[in-house]
């Protein structure tokens, strides 16, 4: 399975029983799925299957999906308002007993606004039918052209993430090969601390120092957190490797990197291992940002 972006857009377009109608997704990062529609009025049952159809293709994001609907051809009909008709002709009737007139026409009465009203006419329920369908259809479609920018998008991050686990892995390397590190260099510097030590305050007991010393030792190794590191970058390969919605567990991933990056610099003892430990900080920071858009 690919990775996947949680950034896409995608358009469709149709037209059906006089109708063109129109549908736009987006979406953007998100910590779980959040879909808002936005229906035209008279198309609310729509809702429920479009959720549902987002709900199969998509696991994390912030979507937008807009639907319109523009009549082509808008078949209208006609309709008497009885109670304005009887209104008006009432109104006759009482100018009548007070003043001679000509009787109005027809074309007269009937233009008396609100006597005619227009109306479009209402599709039958197989036409409604057969416009739901055409439709989902398209926003199937839709759905499926967000998927695929999603995963273009998520194929140019996990490059970018693999770049930084490349990074991590090789500063990580540097670092075992520090040769402040060593047993030998850890042992002399001690050494020469206990020493000075010693010259300034003779009353010290050695073997007190030489214990102190052995845990300052113990505690300076980074031997642990090394391994550690080499284990989330190969975790974290075989994450992007496998795809699909993994982003929350990469996120877990980023933290465990912070955290032995931390540690690593509080146990350094030497300037280029200090160095590094902070390289590695910047790196893991990139590597989080970046893992931010992952689905």
């Amino acid at each position: 399975m690919a990775l996947n972006s949680m950034t896409g857009f995608a358009r469709t377009d149709g037209s059906s029983a006089g109708q063109r109608w129109t549908w736009e997704l987006r979406s953007v990062n998100g910590k779980g799925l959040d879909v808002r529609l936005r229906l035209p009025p008279g198309l609310e049952r729509l809702e429920i299957p479009t959720r549902e159809r987002a709900g199969k293709r998509l696991v994390r994001g912030n979507c937008s999906f807009t639907l319109t609907v523009l009549r082509e051809h808008a078949a209208t009909q006609l309709r008497i308002n009885e109670a304005a008709l009887a209104a008006v002709v009432e109104a006759m009737r009482l100018i009548a007993e007070r003043i001679e007139t000509a009787p109005p026409s027809l074309d007269g009465i009937l233009a008396v606004k609100g006597v005619v009203e227009t109306a479009d006419a209402e599709d039958d329920e197989a036409a409604r039918a057969a416009f739901d369908a055409e439709v989902l259809a398209g926003l199937d479609r839709a759905l499926d052209a967000l998927v695929e920018a999603r995963a273009r998008e998520g194929a140019a991050v996990a490059a970018v993430l693999a770049g930084h686990l490349d990074t991590v892995e090789a500063l990580a390397k540097a670092a075992e090969a520090n040769p402040a590190r060593s047993v030998e260099a850890i042992r002399e510097r001690l050494a020469e601390q206990v020493r000075a030590l010693l010259d300034a305050v003779p009353a010290l007991d050695p073997q007190r120092l030489h214990q102190e010393a052995v845990l300052i030792a113990t505690r300076a190794d980074i031997r642990e957190e090394l391994d550690r590191l080499f284990a989330h970058v190969a975790q974290g390969r075989a994450l992007i490797r496998d795809g699909g919605a993994v982003g929350r567990r990469l996120d877990f991933l980023a933290q465990e990197f912070n955290r032995e990056s931390n540690t690593l610099c509080s146990k350094s003892n030497d300037r280029a291992l200090t160095a590094i430990g902070l390289d590695l900080k910047t790196v893991v920071d990139q590597f989080r940002e970046q893992i931010q858009n992952v689905e």
